[in-house]
């Protein structure tokens, strides 16, 4: 089945030239559902925000020219005609020697259209001394000011975040129009493979990849679409591809895809459809055995059974695809220059991409510290590992405090 392996970069452009970016469509999301969501439509103000001028403090609401000149040695002196609270319409005017006292977040009363703070006044009974002069608007958030009626406030394509879901709350919104998100059916195969749940035989493992998997994809933006286990048979293997297909915008399967005789996953994809199986190997290390297929316009990734293989293949390969499916920019993966903790061999003709963890020394420089993982199935290696090192194919190893660029799997607390 496996032909030449393909370099890295063949395999990158193999696939981007058979995918067809599909569009899924849109739907609506009621507001809290709506969160990490990619926004389908551009919003349109329907009124302003505020609504009405407010008071930005506590204090009292004047004509500001009433209180021009005044300070500590000749206070203005005015007279409090009532109050305006929050949440409701001002009952008071303020007219030529008076103000109102106020709160932050209340609208401003007729007549005012500044508000000095209580710091700044001092009152006795009706009457009130302003120590310090205030200009028109200050302390004043104008109607509008913030949000106008028919400004564009959020563009089609964002990916909604906390912000942007509260600027949608603001204005009033219960539902928002959002891109539909690209199911992905995750499946695993083999003898060895059990379902977590159930007992666990001798001889055999509990499925970890179609969990961390089916995480990344909803990482990804994608939904996940979980078929179980399923049995080294090509009859049974056939059956669940064909459903997972019809039922999916992209297929990701893990384990059958080396030269064993039971590895039949490159087979049955191959026969599935055309254009079939395009990516047959990769010169990496790890996840030589990958292998891409496509399906009418339907990736289909067969990664290898080995944990840290299939979800290092994952980010590297199938993650943009779903982030483009999703409507979502395709995300680069951080970087950060460190020193190389010890050295760090290649495998012979294949990008090798080692599994760092990162550090600081004695002399807080950063290091990249090799994870020995033993080999590719060890299950905690991509937990322990911050990030990876890359090392091409013409590069036969990377010497002890030799400055690396890391490529992070996720932020890291109190490092980066």
């Amino acid at each position: 089945m496996f032909r030449k392996l393909m370099t890295f970069e063949e395999a990158q452009k193999t696939i981007q030239s058979h995918f067809k970016l599909q569009a899924l469509g849109e739907e609506e999301a009621v507001l809290l559902e709506a969160y990490n969501r990619v926004l389908a439509e551009d919003v349109v103000s329907t009124l302003d925000i505020p609504p009405f001028s407010r008071s930005t403090v506590d204090g009292y609401a004047v004509k500001a020219e009433e209180t021009f000149g005044a300070d500590e040695n000749q206070p203005a002196t005015l007279k409090v005609n009532g109050v305006v609270g929050v949440g409701e319409q001002p009952q008071v005017k303020v007219g030529k020697g008076e103000a109102a006292e106020i709160v932050t977040g209340a609208p401003i009363p007729e007549g005012s259209d500044a508000v000095v703070m209580v710091e700044d006044t001092e009152r006795e009974d009706s009457e009130l001394h302003v120590f310090s002069a205030v200009t028109s608007n200050e302390n004043v958030m104008k109607r509008g000011s913030d949000i106008k009626k028919g400004e564009a406030v959020l563009k089609k394509g964002l990916l909604l975040g906390s912000s942007e879901i509260g600027v949608l709350a603001a204005l009033g919104l219960t539902k928002v129009k959002v891109s539909k998100i690209p199911m992905v059916a995750v499946l695993s195969t083999g003898g060895e493979v059990t379902e977590a749940g159930k007992p666990l035989p001798s001889g055999k493992i509990y499925d970890i990849n179609a969990y961390s998997i089916s995480t990344a994809v909803i990482e990804s933006g994608g939904k996940p679409v979980y078929f179980g286990v399923v049995p080294d048979d090509k009859s049974e293997l056939s059956k669940a591809l064909h459903s997972a297909l019809a039922s999916a915008d992209m297929v990701i399967t893990s384990g059958g895809v080396s030269v064993g005789p039971r590895d039949y996953t490159p087979q049955i994809v191959d026969s599935l459809g055309k254009p079939g199986i395009v990516v047959y190997g990769i010169a990496v290390k790890p996840g030589k055995p990958t292998t891409v297929g496509f399906v009418g316009d339907k990736p289909v990734f067969s990664l290898p059974g080995h944990p840290t293989s299939a979800l290092l293949v994952f980010y590297l390969l199938a993650r943009p695809l779903i982030q483009q499916l999703a409507g979502r920019p395709v995300a680069v993966m951080k970087t950060v220059r460190a020193a190389a903790g010890s050295r760090m061999f290649s495998a012979k003709g294949r990008r090798t991409f080692v599994m760092v963890k990162l550090m600081f020394d004695k002399s807080c420089r950063l290091i990249a510290e090799p994870i020995e993982s033993g080999a590719s199935g060890a299950i905690t290696t991509l937990e322990k590992a911050d990030g990876f090192v890359e090392i091409p194919e013409n590069q036969q190893f990377v010497d002890a405090d030799e400055e690396v660029a890391v490529s992070l799997f996720r932020n890291v607390p109190g490092k980066v």
